[in-house]
């Protein structure tokens, strides 16, 4: 195999925040070490953040063309950034896509946006559909950051990302092992949006708001926190589990309690495992009162790394399995997912 690889990653998160596109120099030597050359992330039209939004309430034929139009969406997005940065060479395109279903226990998950489509477009190699393989596996298709973790960021004890989840990657016992936490963005920024807000910046809103104790009882008793890893959430989770409960409340109320109940599950998983530090992003990285939360309720070491790899190491590590991928070396960890062994994942177009 040879030693450097040039690759773009795509990354659309359940937060609707837009797409992130990220071209990364990549180097195999003792260890592996990447460089991100280009990223910027693009903030999705009206048109396409109410469709993403509510993709989930689609019939089957219109996801079905939507999964094209996406496609199509996805390498105009690629092309234009490519033009912009002038970007001469690339190896592949790697494409998480957008989820729309996930519900591993029933063998299925389903993230749109063709990577054919982005084939042809681009006319570059994409690699997609990373998560499903795992799914037919046993496993949760999800986390699936781990393998870069492991790969790439090794110096820190956990990876914790604050995205529409939050999920964190660590070594136990000489394996990496990776689940989700609780829901973050996806509660707080619906929330901020009922008072005309894209997100609550800072967590402006939620320091005005008083904890409604009651609530926050009801919320860290949800089932799952007690569950053993591995294990995920999905939007499908959120609404049945924790919008039922949201009643009455100013929005000022619900933030400071949801903040406060993230805060929480984050910290008791932090101090559960006895991490010495970990590394920090996604865009709640930026959230500082749920940061200054966290580090009340534990004495782990918080490492908030530069803008670049707070933005961008979801859609970085996309990239990085494609590489893995197209070398046909494995990319998703079964001590992460749950499924029966370690693979190497994802259709190549």
């Amino acid at each position: 195999m040879e030693n450097n690889f040039l690759a773009i990653g795509l990354m659309s998160g359940t937060s609707l925040d837009g797409l992130d596109i990220c071209y990364v120099k990549f180097e195999k030597k003792q260890h592996w070490n990447f460089e991100i050359l280009h990223a910027e992330t693009v903030k999705y039209p009206k048109f396409w953040e109410e469709k993403l939004k509510n993709c989930i309430h689609l019939s089957a034929e219109e996801i079905a063309e939507l999964n094209s139009d996406y496609g199509f969406y996805l390498g105009e997005k690629v092309n234009e950034f490519i033009s912009k940065n002038q970007i001469k060479n690339i190896d592949l395109i790697a494409s998480h896509g957008h989820t729309v279903f996930h519900q591993p226990q029933k063998k299925f998950t389903l993230q749109i946006g063709d990577g054919r489509a982005i084939k042809l477009i681009t006319k570059i190699p994409v690699i997609y559909d990373f998560r499903m393989q795992d799914v037919l596996m046993g496993g949760n298709g999800a986390p699936l950051v781990p393998i870069g973790d492991e790969l790439l960021f090794q110096q820190y004890d956990a990876c914790l990302n604050l995205g529409g989840f939050s999920n964190i990657s660590m070594k136990v016992e000489g394996k990496r092992i990776a689940f989700d936490i609780c829901p973050v963005n996806i509660v707080l920024n619906s929330l901020a949006q009922k008072r005309g807000q894209k997100y609550d910046e800072d967590g402006k809103i939620a320091r005005l708001g008083k904890i409604d104790s009651e609530l926050l009882n009801e919320l860290n008793n949800l089932k799952f926190y007690r569950q053993d890893f591995p294990k995920s959430l999905g939007i499908e989770w959120v609404l049945e589990n924790v919008s039922s409960k949201f009643e009455k409340q100013s929005t000022e109320d619900l933030l400071a309690t949801f903040t406060e109940h993230s805060a929480i599950q984050i910290a008791n998983t932090l101090n559960q495992f006895k991490l010495k530090n970990v590394l920090i992003t996604g865009g709640g990285t930026y959230h500082s009162y749920l940061i200054e939360k966290i580090k009340s309720k534990t004495s782990t070491e918080i490492i908030i790394p530069e803008k670049t790899i707070i933005d961008y190491k979801e859609a970085l590590i996309f990239a990085f399995m494609g590489v893995l991928r197209m070398n046909n070396e494995t990319n998703v960890l079964a001590s992460s997912t749950g499924s029966y062994e370690n693979h190497s994942s994802g259709i190549i177009a």
